[in-house]
């Protein structure tokens, strides 16, 4: 079952996108004489994994009305989706370890990701009364519309955080719930809890992570395996274009809605999720460890990921992809650069700074003044790691 980027297309750039914020870095211990404390700086790797990822997000968009025309389209678009969701959400469940129901993690979960996905349902469902031409749509907080979903997903899995840290084997425990999604057709749209509970196992593996698992894998001896082991996916894809349906990877639809024997499902959530993992873990031993020109613009991720929503629904509108020449190898190449350069541009502090009040209000009149107070020891997270902001994926 091909995904399409009619308006309730969940946009499988999906994502951990993320934006600055005031978990994006983590103070250090007062110096012994007082004074201010230092920020640690943010780490170069998750910022540079979150802009490529978001770029791939974009691109993958940009190549689906292609996908009909070219098996190297589709294999590549198979190989981009089986990982990068996965990535952002990783990331995302990574950086949620510290997330408890105290009174400031719950604001920054409200005003970084509840209000942010109120704000595009309503500005997606106008968007596309006009790009899909349906004048009458009506607006539904239950029924995420496109890119919003990863929002809703975001919010629950976060949520739930401490549930799944004060579980001994939480993972085995996720694949199950996983799994049974897969076996249960009428879980219905709302809040897309199919998406929600087929990618849950990844958010909690991340919440599973440690920095020391990161740095296993930018060993050199994994950097050089992660080549051949993305050439051998690309391999395995376009092998697969006429065998398989590469529906599965976009963890939105129940065996049966995909046409297949109950017991499929299981079985693929199982094989799928090794597989993505296995293919977040080359991408991000390949992912540049220093800073790079693009760093910067990791840190706004969520900006890039929910606005490119609005330029391929309205490229969509015009019907570009009727052009024949987009179908040859040069227009697919062109499309490819145009997705990219284009998410890049919405990423760019100018563009932050213009729609800051969207992703990033500040709302205290909706909050209780809490008593500022250093936070306890054991409170801290374990490692060094840089928090990114509530939407960290994305």
């Amino acid at each position: 079952m091909n995904e399409t980027l009619p308006s309730r297309s969940p946009g499988e750039t999906d994502g951990s996108p993320t934006r600055p914020g005031k978990e994006e870095t983590r103070t250090g211990t007062a110096p012994a004489g007082g004074g201010t404390r230092s920020a640690k700086p943010r780490d170069a790797l998750f910022d540079n994994a979150k802009y490529l990822a978001i770029v791939l997000v974009a691109v993958g968009h940009a190549w689906e009305p292609l996908r009909s025309e070219s098996r190297t389209v589709v294999a590549l678009y198979t190989l981009v989706y089986a990982f990068h969701m996965p990535a952002f959400i990783i990331i995302s469940g990574y950086f949620s370890r510290s997330f408890d129901w105290s009174p400031g993690k719950i604001k920054r979960l409200i005003t970084g990701v509840a209000v942010p996905y109120v704000v595009f349902e309503v500005a997606y469902t106008l968007f596309t009364r006009w790009s899909d031409n349906e004048p009458d749509r009506s607006i539904s907080l239950l029924d995420p519309l496109y890119l919003t979903w990863f929002l809703a997903a975001l919010f629950i899995w976060r949520l739930t955080t401490p549930i799944w840290r004060a579980l001994r084997r939480p993972l085995p425990l996720a694949l199950t719930i996983a799994a049974l999604a897969t076996l249960t057709p009428s879980i219905g749209k709302d809040l897309d809890l199919h998406r929600t509970l087929q990618f849950l196992p990844y958010f909690v593996l991340g919440l599973s992570l440690q920095k020391k698992h990161f740095e296993m894998v930018r060993r050199r001896e994994v950097r050089i395996l992660a080549v051949p082991v993305f050439a051998g996916a690309l391999v395995m894809a376009y092998w697969a274009v006429t065998r398989m349906n590469y529906a599965w990877f976009f963890h939105k639809s129940s065996a049966e809605d995909l046409a297949a024997p109950s017991w499929y499902g299981p079985v693929m959530t199982l094989a799928v999720f090794g597989c993505s993992t296995v293919l977040v873990a080359a991408f991000v031993a390949l992912v540049p460890r220093r800073r790079t020109w693009f760093t910067a613009l990791g840190a706004g991720t969520l900006y890039g990921y929910l606005l490119h929503g609005f330029f391929i629904q309205a490229a969509n509108h015009w019907h570009w992809s009727r052009n024949d020449w987009f179908h040859t190898p040069l227009g697919e190449i062109t499309v490819t650069v145009i997705a990219a350069v284009v998410v890049t541009a919405l990423c760019t502090a100018p563009v932050r700074r213009i729609f800051r009040a969207a992703f990033e209000p500040k709302m205290d009149w909706a909050f209780r003044r809490q008593a500022s107070a250093p936070a306890p020891a054991s409170a801290r997270e374990p490692d060094p790691a840089p928090a990114p902001a509530s939407q960290q994926s994305g």
